[in-house]
């Protein structure tokens, strides 16, 4: 079992590595993926601050949508849309995607293509 969370750790800390150089002044869009759930939030790194978070939780958002459950792609690309509505209303446009130890498929993925379908560049 180490093993595996060995892998992880090794492999979000790539991705963090390579979003640091690559960031500059632009927030982070960071995405965690539970069993039941996805929660996405804007984090201003300077600051160590969250400025803006969406997640499956709100039951806004599933009613919203129509949504029995926060763990299917329909969840994760309202959520997707939450978080850019939210984030243009602070006047954030351009943010750095980071998809943590996820591999970039199926939920994630949904919520990356919403967020840039409502208007956040990444």
């Amino acid at each position: 079992m180490t093993k595996l969370k060995d892998r992880i750790e090794r492999r979000k800390g790539r991705v963090r590595g390579h979003l640091r150089l690559a960031a500059g002044d632009r927030k982070r869009l960071s995405v965690f993926r539970s069993s039941k759930h996805i929660y996405a939030q804007l984090i201003d790194d300077e600051e160590g601050a969250t400025v803006v978070s969406a997640s499956s939780l709100e039951k806004a958002t599933l009613e919203k949508e129509g949504l029995k459950t926060g763990a299917s792609v329909a969840a994760a690309k309202a959520v997707g849309k939450l978080i850019a509505e939210r984030a243009r209303e602070k006047g954030i446009k351009d943010v750095i995607f980071d998809r943590g130890s996820y591999l970039y498929h199926g939920r994630v993925k949904a919520l990356a293509d919403a967020a840039r379908e409502a208007g956040l560049n990444f």
